[in-house]
């Protein structure tokens, strides 16, 4: 699903109303280290495929039941 420019000038605009101007600059930060992990676990994700896919699956599944237990 892509986004607009009218869908993400609506965005932007929530987000002013709802974190306010001086809290952005912590929040966009905070978006940029989450999308860097993303794209670091997709490379890390490449990589291990190359290697084997079963492997991908199996730390998937250990994280996921990892995160579960922590719940």
């Amino acid at each position: 699903m892509r986004f607009g420019w009218l869908e993400i000038a609506i965005i932007l605009v929530i987000v002013f109303i709802i974190f306010g101007v001086g809290k952005l600059p912590q929040v966009s930060e905070a978006i940029g280290r989450g999308l860097r992990g993303l794209r670091g676990q997709k490379e890390e994700a490449k990589q291990e495929s190359g290697q084997g896919g079963v492997k991908v699956i199996r730390k998937l599944e250990d994280e996921n039941t990892a995160g579960q237990a922590a719940k």
